[in-house]
């Protein structure tokens, strides 16, 4: 358990801040994790890692070698708990529910199209993935792949 981070992560939710469960201790320092915002993946069944019941998924972006490792980075003006959208349509369908993810193999199905851009937003098929206060990017990665 030494390399996973057990966050308590706010996404806007009645019930408080989610237990999230991430590997992130050996690429990012411990006072980088506090208090930044981040992009879930909230609609994923709960799962046990290492006896802790993680409630979704920090998305990152790594290379290739998978040993540069770095959170998906909202803009500063993005509201706490917004859903990202993909291009210029905001508007979305109802988030499909962690059973149907699990049972259609969603996220194995979209997970390989997000990729970083050479002017490291994040992207799914070449749309950038936006918030209300602009583009999601990653502070050096281009050409990455994002899960």
């Amino acid at each position: 358990a030494d390399n996973l981070y057990v966050e308590q992560v706010d996404v806007s939710e009645p019930e408080g801040p989610r237990t999230i469960v991430s590997g992130l201790v050996k690429f990012v320092p411990l006072e980088d994790m506090i208090n930044r915002k981040v992009v879930v993946l909230c609609n994923l069944k709960p799962r046990n890692m290492r006896g802790i019941k993680s409630h979704g998924m920090l998305l990152c972006a790594s290379n290739d070698a998978h040993d540069v490792v770095e959170p998906l980075d909202p803009p500063a003006e993005a509201a706490v708990g917004e859903r990202v959208w993909f291009g210029s349509e905001q508007l979305q369908p109802a988030p499909a529910e962690p059973n149907r993810v699990q049972k259609k193999k969603l996220w194995e199905a979209v997970q390989p199209n997000l990729k970083t851009s050479a002017g490291r937003v994040a992207g799914y098929n070449g749309q950038p993935m936006m918030t209300s206060g602009g583009a999601v990017t990653v502070s050096s990665l281009t050409a990455a792949n994002i899960a």
